[in-house]
């Protein structure tokens, strides 16, 4: 499948959750810290926004990212979770036409930081585990975490790096390369010490 075709299908499976939902599954903390559920799809909605509105934002808040996100998250709390769902459904706007693989990378990292804490597991196709080793979000800075360290997944046919070795299922290695330090305990290895201490 292309990298379209793979965004649609995450897009898809995350929007079927999401009808899915309670009212107190949306406002359930996420694994992004400060976020609940409906912080996390609010956030999402950022490809539903025009490129010259988009520059606006970042010029106003500094060229910062982590104040971007939070202005974005904070609009969107005063929208219902149905108009919520229905914005992200047909957000494949302007960033997903010029950068599919960037939303791919993020969408496949939120979507488990809404599934984990939910206790809603799924089965990800391997083709997407593989793209979200292989392709993580270079905004979460993946590369200071893995850099010197081997990476081997012990349920896909995948490893990278050189160095002492950190072990585990495809998923929990790629998030915590972006940063997931809940899915620590489930990685082993005598390189996951370091792994933990820069978090």
């Amino acid at each position: 499948m292309d990298i379209r075709g793979m965004l649609a299908a995450e897009r898809a499976e995350l929007v079927e959750l999401l009808r899915d939902l309670s009212a107190q599954d949306w406002e359930t903390p996420s694994l992004c810290a400060g976020w609940s559920v409906r912080d996390v799809v609010g956030h999402l909605l950022y490809d539903t926004i025009a490129p010259l509105t988009y520059g606006g934002v970042v010029v106003r808040c500094g060229f910062s990212i982590d104040r971007v996100n939070g202005r974005l998250v904070e609009k969107a709390r005063g929208l219902s979770t149905d108009r919520l769902i229905d914005m992200f459904e047909n957000a494949a706007g302007t960033l997903s036409r010029f950068d599919p693989a960037l939303v791919l990378a993020d969408l496949f990292v939120h979507q488990q930081d809404i599934r984990r804490p939910l206790g809603r597991p799924r089965t990800i196709p391997s083709d997407r585990l593989r793209r979200a080793l292989e392709h993580p979000d270079p905004f979460a800075r993946p590369g200071r975490r893995s850099k010197g360290l081997r990476l081997v997944a012990t349920d896909l046919d995948w490893a990278t790096g050189s160095g002492p070795e950190v072990r585990g299922s495809a998923e929990a290695l790629a998030l915590a390369v972006v940063g997931r330090t809940s899915v620590l305990d489930e990685l082993e290895g005598e390189g996951l010490a370091e792994l933990r201490r820069r978090g």
